[in-house]
């Protein structure tokens, strides 16, 4: 009996109740609760991965841009790939496949 009448005094002092309250408070209602810079810092995760990737096309897509200002034969194959392109003597046959 003399155990729960020292958790009961522990418990209901105002002390204790502010700082319970504060922690409740911080953690769910503040604007920079935990649960929001939680959010926030999967957000930054995500666009620093993002950012990666695009570093990296962006360092692929120069070495194309500077081998196709370097070498003609690449110019020629891309140009015919992509605009379709072709010589005096020759014939282009399209295949669309559904």
């Amino acid at each position: 009996m003399k155990a729960l009448r020292i958790i009961f005094i522990i418990l209901f002092n105002r002390y204790v109740i502010a700082i319970i309250a504060f922690a409740v408070w911080m953690i769910f209602f503040d604007g920079n609760s935990l649960i929001r810079q939680r959010i926030l810092n999967e957000r930054i995760g995500n666009i620093t991965r993002m950012s990666s990737y695009y570093r990296t096309e962006i360092a692929k897509n120069e070495k194309a841009i500077q081998e196709l200002k370097t070498n003609q034969e690449t110019l020629e194959k891309y140009a015919r790939e992509k605009y379709l392109m072709k010589r005096d003597n020759e014939d282009i046959y399209i295949i669309v496949r559904d």
